[in-house]
């Protein structure tokens, strides 16, 4: 059992930038592959960022590459999402995401989800 929580979202303007964090419980954390998802307002949930087990792949939806970078740190059982030049689209709650593999996250095969927290961009 994976439990997930979320922190760094909040308000920000176009342009600027925001770092959230996915802080995991549970020693099998370095097991799995970790990922963002984000849902915004009248649209569904859409993949955004993931990062194998060991670090070494990560996938990115095109609208975010350049500008997003997913990491981790196994030994603070934390995932990371660095987002910067940030658009109002990017308005939306994010959830992190845990599963067997990046291929899975990208097929929304997750096995654990966070709460989310919600980030704003204003134009």
């Amino acid at each position: 059992q994976v439990q997930l929580v979320e922190s760094g979202g909040g308000l920000v303007q176009a342009g600027g930038s925001l770092r959230l964090s996915c802080a995991a419980s549970g020693s099998t954390f370095s097991r799995y592959a970790m990922g963002w998802f984000r849902h915004a307002p009248g649209k569904g949930r859409e993949f955004v960022a993931a990062i194998s087990w060991m670090g070494r792949h990560t996938a990115y939806v095109d609208s975010v590459k350049g500008r997003f970078t997913v990491s981790r740190d196994d030994a603070k059982y934390t995932t990371y999402l660095q987002m910067n030049t940030l658009k109002p689209e990017d308005t939306a709650v994010y959830y992190c995401a845990a599963s067997v593999s990046v291929r899975s996250l990208s097929d929304y095969k997750v096995d654990y989800w966070g709460q989310g927290t919600q980030v704003t961009v204003s134009s």
